[in-house]
């Protein structure tokens, strides 16, 4: 079974009450909510949060909210991996279910669009891979135009033995998005971090992985999605 989690804690202190700020006409979790129904992946649709306007809301756009998360698992220091786990064996405990797959769908990015929850999903399904994360083409090469602080110089981050003078001849890097993370349900149970598994990357455009962490992140979503529509 594949299960969509979407992680809507109520205690947002970048963008307050992100999750229900009206975006586009709806609260944001409703465009995340609406994506992961429409895609045609998924068994089920499931809302994780400490917040029972948020999980109001979620049902109100067919998700399930099917418990609130503990206080404990929605702080601001909380990190997501035992959010994870609390949702699957929730979930397997109350529907006497068995979750194959689990793919967080992170509520600040509402600009992926289908393919890529669909691709992010075949890709895990179809190789050997324990997490497969979306990711972009970043701006900047930690081989080429990236540096830190060495004493009182500073020096290019990484090394490719010789010197890089355009950024073409740099190996290719990537910076993620939590636009979607598709996992086997037995890596979470066993690990602690996406990053002790095997990991591949679904690339997805730069202009889709925008992650709303900030009033101005918030703000450029809206001004894009306002402009796509007119396209």
């Amino acid at each position: 079974m594949k299960v969509a989690a979407i992680c809507a804690r109520g205690g947002s202190k970048g963008v307050v009450k992100k999750n229900l700020r009206i975006l586009a006409g709806k609260p944001l979790i409703a465009h995340t909510i609406e994506q992961a129904l429409d895609c045609g992946v998924f068994s089920r649709v499931v809302v994780s949060t400490d917040d029972p306007e948020i999980a109001a809301v979620a049902r109100e756009f067919g998700a399930e909210a099917p418990f609130l998360r503990p206080a404990e698992l929605a702080r601001d220091d909380s990190p997501k991996w035992p959010v994870f786990r609390h949702l699957i064996e929730s979930l397997e405990k109350m529907y006497g279910l068995k979750i194959d797959i689990l793919a967080d769908l992170d509520t600040g990015t509402p600009l992926r669009n289908y393919s890529d929850i669909q691709g992010s999903v075949n890709a895990l399904t179809e190789s050997d891979a324990d997490v497969v994360i979306t990711a972009y083409s970043a701006e900047r090469n930690p081989y080429f135009n990236m540096v830190e602080q060495d004493g009182d110089y500073v020096k290019i981050v990484k090394s490719a033995g010789g010197v890089i003078t355009r950024r073409q001849d740099a190996p290719a890097v990537y910076s993620l998005t939590p636009s979607v993370f598709a996992m086997r349900r037995d890596f979470i149970m066993r690990s602690s971090h996406w990053s002790e598994g095997r990991v591949k990357i679904y690339e997805v455009p730069r202009e889709r992985a925008i992650d709303i962490d900030s009033n101005f992140d918030f703000l450029l979503v809206e001004f894009l999605m306002q402009n796509l529509r007119k396209e």
